[in-house]
């Protein structure tokens, strides 16, 4: 009988719950798949794709920031998002069922 294991560890694993966890919403799968598309994005770019509120774009996106998927950079008054880890473009790419994105 063979025997089965966990191929990854504890640490790994935590850190892509708190992950999954912190995108598990339409708007911010949303928001990975166009940071995906283009590297970054200013808030009313981003605003102007989604067509929503820039109160709740904004929620979204702190939130993000927060838990360390996406990183910031001041242009004069712009504020541009990009992902901080490119690897959570994978869950796109499963969802649209095309691996080769």
């Amino acid at each position: 009988m063979s025997t089965i294991k966990v191929r990854v560890d504890q640490k790994r694993l935590e850190r892509a719950a708190y992950v999954l966890k912190c995108v598990a919403h339409p708007v911010r799968i949303s928001i990975i798949d166009l940071l995906e598309q283009k590297q970054r994005l200013s808030v009313s770019e981003l605003q102007e794709a989604l067509k929503i509120e820039q109160s709740l774009l904004s929620h979204h996106l702190i939130n993000m920031r927060d838990k360390g998927v996406l990183q910031t950079q001041r242009e004069g008054k712009h504020v541009y998002y990009s992902l901080l880890d490119t690897g959570i473009v994978q869950i796109i790419r499963y969802i649209s069922g095309n691996k080769a994105l």
